[in-house]
């Protein structure tokens, strides 16, 4: 009995409860595959945060508990939890859904940050190791604040770009992939001198050479690549999470970053792959991406429709495919474009959603506004499942979006967006345009869709322009 009883040690509790977290973040992640299991996989990884939670305050004050270090430290650790706590829920409750982009980019920045002290913590406090552990603990450490660093820049260049307090054109630096090329270069080479001669002027050397270089790699990747950046932000996050799990000795943390860190490589991989670009273009800072060239405006005269005659040419419908974008997120027309639908299938039109992979600034950001609304799962297509069918569609309502249905991409081999897959709206008998004005979208690109001899422009806010056709309806 005693034997039994002399193995439950705070680690061993924690080593335990770190495993069934680790379970349920996987679960987590699979249940957050399809919509049906959602709620499922996010209810997974909120148990396994909270176990894991408990179980790191366990293993840190169990063996001590009552001494005065450990009170010290458990008041300050209660005292920030709270704050902390205060923070999150009054963001999570104030924020819209056109601001999840950027407020994920700003609490991807706190990750890469704690990373960065959490090196500088194992740098300068004392382990007690000798020769080759000593060696790899400084690399970690090394390598720790690097990752850390890059996330950290990187993601307050996303957020500044993201909230509009940045513009969000490329910025192109002369010789710019030399630039990060060399750094890269020189991280290699200060990271074998510090596991040579681990001096601290090393450290501050590689802290401000990847804070530099996280801000210029985000900085020249342009408006057209952000939900890319987004996702590859993740991803480091999870790589900087890892990079402390090995300085703290935390196999969770490990786990857990490493899953952040490869899902979300995975899905800026399959990002790219939908929009065109080159994977190692864009983890490299645009690295082969050129600016745009054109003035952002849409050359040609476009025809303008009202109300009454968008109603007409909906009630003589025989199929609709709405293609939502970031305005209709801005406008948070969601909800009168589910009646708008609802109202339509009543009617015998057949009606659709077409969604671009990168629609608005984050990916699935049109599906969660669209599911928010309540509009069937079943007519919300990607666009591959999608594409083929516009030629026989008699009318298409493009609501807020502007660089996903560019007819440039397809036609114009000079475009700064040519060869990314869009939903040809275009091929459509009617388009209908939904916009505030001709102003080019997120990418700086002109839109060539605007003045086709199909399209007319409903010119207004979103929300008010279905509204009215409602009411016509």
């Amino acid at each position: 009995m005693a034997e039994t009883t002399s193995l439950l040690t705070p680690a061993s509790v924690a080593g335990a409860a770190y495993i069934v977290a680790a379970l349920l973040f996987i679960m987590s992640l699979a249940g957050l595959s399809k919509h049906e299991t959602a709620k499922a996989g996010v209810s997974y990884g909120i148990a396994g945060m909270t176990i894991a939670l408990v179980a790191t305050v366990y293993a840190t004050f169990a063996d001590a508990w009552g001494t005065p270090t450990v009170t010290t430290g458990l008041t300050l650790l209660v005292i920030a939890v709270i704050v902390g706590a205060a923070i999150g829920l009054w963001r999570a409750r104030v924020v819209a859904m056109t601001g999840m982009p950027e407020l994920i980019a700003l609490l991807h920045s706190f990750v890469g940050l704690a990373a960065v002290l959490v090196g500088w913590n194992g740098a300068l406090e004392e382990t007690g190791m000798s020769g080759a552990l000593l060696d790899i603990h400084h690399a970690e450490v090394f390598i720790g604040v690097f990752i850390g660093a890059v996330t950290f820049t990187g993601s307050i260049v996303a957020f500044l770009k993201l909230s509009a307090r940045m513009k969000s054109a490329p910025l192109m630096l002369p010789g710019k992939n030399v630039l990060n090329l060399g750094a890269l270069i020189a991280f290699v080479v200060l990271t074998v001198w510090y596991v040579i001669t681990p001096e601290l002027w090393l450290l501050v050397v590689v802290t401000a050479l990847a804070l530099a270089l996280g801000w210029h790699l985000v900085a020249s990747i342009g408006g057209g690549d952000m939900p890319v950046v987004i996702s590859m932000l993740n991803s480091y996050s999870g790589w900087a999470a890892a990079a402390a799990g090995f300085l703290l000795n935390n196999d969770l943390l490990i786990v857990t970053g490493a899953l952040v860190g490869s899902s979300g490589a995975y899905l800026s991989y399959i990002m790219c792959k939908a929009m065109n670009r080159s994977f190692i273009s864009v983890i490299a800072g645009g690295f082969g991406i050129a600016a745009p060239t054109s003035s952002g405006e849409a050359e040609g005269e476009a025809r303008e429709i009202n109300i009454e005659d968008a109603a007409e040419l909906l009630r003589d419908a025989s199929s609709v495919i709405i293609t939502p974008g970031y305005g209709m997120a801005v406008a948070q027309a969601q909800y009168p474009v589910a009646e708008l639908t609802s109202r339509l299938r009543e009617r015998g039109v057949r009606v659709r959603f077409g969604i671009h992979p990168v629609a608005g600034r984050l990916p699935g950001h049109m599906n969660v506004l669209l599911a928010e609304a309540k509009v069937p799962y079943d007519i919300v297509e990607e666009m591959d499942e999608i594409n083929d069918d516009f030629p026989e569609t008699t009318v298409v309502l493009v609501i807020g979006a502007n660089d996903t249905v560019n007819p440039a991409a397809a036609e114009d081999p000079g475009s700064p967006i040519a060869g990314m897959p869009v939903l040809k709206v275009w091929e459509a008998k009617n388009v209908v345009v939904f916009k505030r004005s001709m102003a080019s979208g997120y990418a700086g690109v002109a839109n060539p869709l605007f003045t086709r001899d199909n399209a007319q422009m409903l010119f207004g806010d979103a929300k008010q322009r279905v509204e009215d056709l409602l009411r016509v309806l």
